[in-house]
């Protein structure tokens, strides 16, 4: 396997905007059952470096440790827009990977997002670029800067496997990863799963409103599978 790989194939703008309807709960919630490890959920240390941010791209990735940025460098430069730069720094914490100047690089190039398996720095920097960032906490002392590591090899990043090529997402809940021949069958349950979502948001709704207006009685609020579930035990 070579250290160095070309970037893959973008995912289809098409498929990207019907995933922009999400959030990554949802769409975890969409592979459950379908025998994604994880769900295709990141550790719960993943978090945003601005929880408003919303990120989504075709992964690109780098292998590295022991707090040597040297390859995420080489891979923000390689890169072309549209990707998500997805980092396995095997959750290294005496050291930043990168700061405002990498994200600045990053967002330059045109990156849609950074995802560091390990510490940044720079917070304020970081939420001022827009560029969207997740990692597993700040450290500011500086990287180092020594070994090739890995380019667009597959990655075990935050206790999920990424390939390149796969679809990556990024809210204020965290980080999920869609393997890419699995995009389809995801996008199915989780669109099954928000239909369900909204019905029950209307049910709350008109029970809030019956209560506040005096009615009686009122509707059983529990949804079926929970009435389901009690009669069984």
């Amino acid at each position: 396997m070579q250290d160095y790989n070309e970037l893959p194939e973008l995912i289809d703008e098409a498929v990207l905007e019907r995933v922009r309807k999400f959030g990554t709960a949802t769409l975890a919630d969409g592979m459950i059952g379908l025998g994604i490890h994880r769900d295709g959920c990141m550790d719960a240390s993943m978090m945003p470096v601005d929880e408003t941010s919303y990120m989504i791209g075709t992964a690109c990735t780098v292998e590295t440790q022991d707090g040597d940025n040297f390859p995420i460098h080489v891979a923000i430069y390689m890169s072309k827009p549209g990707y998500v730069l997805v980092v396995d720094g095997k959750g290294y914490q005496d050291r930043a990977y990168l700061g405002d100047l990498m994200g600045g690089a990053a967002k330059a190039i045109g990156l849609n997002g950074i995802v560091m398996d390990g510490c940044v720095r720079d917070k304020v920097g970081l939420r001022e670029l827009g560029i969207p960032v997740f990692s597993k906490g700040f450290m500011q002392r500086g990287p180092a800067k020594k070994d090739k590591g890995k380019i667009n090899n597959s990655i075990s990043c935050a206790g999920v496997k990424v390939n390149p090529g796969d679809l990556v997402v990024g809210d204020y809940d965290g980080v999920v990863v869609i393997p890419r021949d699995r995009i389809e069958g995801v996008l199915a349950a989780a669109e099954k799963k928000s239909a369900y979502e909204d019905k029950r948001r209307e049910a709350i709704a008109e029970y809030a409103r019956l209560r506040e207006e005096g009615k009686s009685p009122l509707p059983n609020l529990a949804p079926q599978w929970v009435i389901d579930m009690l009669g069984k035990a």
